[in-house]
């Protein structure tokens, strides 16, 4: 009798095993281009923000520029999923009032200027279904060269509220105010 209750025992044990493996979850490995976020203000400790990009991070990986974001063309600022801007209270950007919200943040590049594009539509898959009717704002940004390579896409703001964006010597400043 006791060693059918210890097979039993281990019979079960082995089938318990077997069932838990089978429906343990598979994760995903490290995506190629991470996903970001940024912040203004961006001090970790300030819990009042008033603008969050979240962003993927393409690599530059021996390619150029220019063929991971071709001039001209719209590009969905960064990789994967197009770009995401929340502003938490109305902003301006140049001398255009942008409304509390979550936008699309999409650009053109270009050798001398990038045109900064926010638009309506969101959680959308990069660029190929953008559409030009629902951008909320466009504006040109100044383009110029730095001395250190960022090897990942980046974005980032300085103390008051401009947002760099940065990949490989490339520097475009977009100035966002109250």
């Amino acid at each position: 009798m006791k060693k059918t209750t210890i097979i039993s025992s281990i019979a079960f044990t082995f089938i318990m095993l077997i069932s838990l493996n089978m429906n343990a979850q598979k994760f995903a490995k490290i995506d190629k281009s991470p996903m970001d976020a940024v912040a203004f203000p961006s001090s970790n400790r300030v819990s009042d923000k008033l603008i969050k990009v979240v962003y993927s991070r393409p690599q530059l990986k021996g390619r150029e520029l220019s063929k991971l974001a071709p001039n001209n063309k719209v590009w969905r600022t960064g990789a994967n999923e197009a770009a995401n801007i929340t502003f938490y209270k109305d902003m301006k950007i140049e001398n255009n009032i942008v409304k509390a919200g979550e936008y699309s943040l999409f650009t053109i590049p270009g050798d001398n200027e990038w045109t900064i594009i926010l638009n309506k539509d969101i959680n959308v898959w990069g660029a190929y279904s953008y559409n030009e009717s629902n951008d909320v704002v466009r504006v040109k940004a100044a383009v110029s060269s730095a001395t250190d390579s960022l090897e990942a896409f980046s974005i980032a703001f300085d103390d008051k509220g401009n947002m760099h964006l940065g990949w490989g010597t490339t520097r475009v400043a977009v100035p966002f105010t109250e």
